[in-house]
């Protein structure tokens, strides 16, 4: 049996890469990257929902040990946190990223090494946390790091608003896949993000995504190796609508879906705009989430001992 590698090596020696990386750039004349279509021109100073123009701009990166279990093994994930969002939900846990901006633009060279330091430094993945305004910028640096010996599978860890579009231009390059899926309802989505019609274009974006790499498979030592692996944050009073979100995880695309259904909510950034999101969803809230997981026919849920250790 052949050596297992990241699928984006085979892509760079046949050429695709090259090309991908040009269709890339040519979307950002007049972005539409991700589902907000901002028709701006970013290659010339203007910028759009997510204040990004074409220069990777990065707030922070290093091994992290808080992912989901089949990304962090022994050795950590290795995540750069890219600054700014396409989505600045007012509950978000990274506000002064998302919505303040913290980070700086460096080069695609910088973006290369970074990839490569984490890649020293022993962590299993290359995880790019927040990266749907900063696909070219991920696209461009790629070949400079494959060319220095990268070879880790790459994580996009992604909020969901992804143009399935651009996702396709990622076919052959990202390894895992791990979206939110955030909310059920549209009309919770405009009240708490940038995007109505995020339901919608998520659940397009999950099809394609699984399309690609299918559900998620790991190594002898339970790493990841490639496929989807789902994020659904719990929120008070239902408002993610967490029964019909992973009905459509296991109905629309596998009951073999890894999924991470999260309790970690807590109250940040301008959550308290909202009358629901001033406190912590109730033992009963995350009991009754978990068993709607279960109902669906989910069963490769992430770490479910951690749901409960502060309850």
């Amino acid at each position: 049996m052949p050596a297992w590698e990241p699928a984006y090596l085979e892509t760079h020696r046949r050429g695709l890469l090259k090309q991908k990386i040009a269709a890339a750039y040519d979307i950002l004349n007049q972005c539409t990257l991700c589902p907000h279509e901002c028709l701006v021109d970013r290659h010339h100073g203007e910028v759009g929902i997510c204040r990004t123009g074409d220069k990777p701009v990065v707030a922070s990166y290093g091994p992290h040990f808080g992912e989901e279990d089949p990304l962090v093994g022994s050795r950590g994930s290795g995540t750069i946190f890219f600054t700014h969002c396409n989505l600045f939900c007012i509950f978000c846990q990274n506000y002064e990223i998302s919505h303040g901006g913290e980070g700086e633009e460096i080069s695609f060279e910088d973006l290369a090494a970074i990839k490569l330091y984490l890649q020293k430094k022993g962590c299993h993945n290359i995880n790019y946390v927040t990266p749907s305004h900063q696909v070219y910028q991920i696209l461009e640096a790629l070949p400079i790091a494959i060319d220095n010996g990268l070879n880790v599978p790459l994580v996009y860890n992604t909020g969901g608003y992804d143009a399935v579009e651009t996702l396709r231009l990622l076919d052959g390059v990202v390894d895992i896949y791990m979206p939110d899926f955030k909310f059920w309802d549209p009309e919770v989505a405009k009240q708490l993000c940038t995007a109505a019609d995020y339901p919608e274009k998520s659940r397009e974006a999950l099809k394609e995504m699984h399309r690609q790499v299918g559900d998620l498979v790991v190594d002898e030592d339970g790493i990841a190796r490639r496929g989807l692996l789902v994020r659904h944050l719990v929120l008070p009073d239902n408002l993610a609508g967490t029964r019909e979100c992973m009905e459509f995880l296991a109905k629309e695309l596998s009951p073999n879906t890894y999924v991470n259904v999260m309790a970690q909510y807590r109250p940040c950034g301008r959550a308290f705009e909202h009358p629901s999101l001033n406190r912590f969803p109730t033992r009963e809230e995350l009991l009754e989430a978990e068993q709607a997981a279960r109902d669906a026919g989910l069963t490769r849920l992430d770490r479910r001992d951690k749901l409960f250790r502060w309850l």
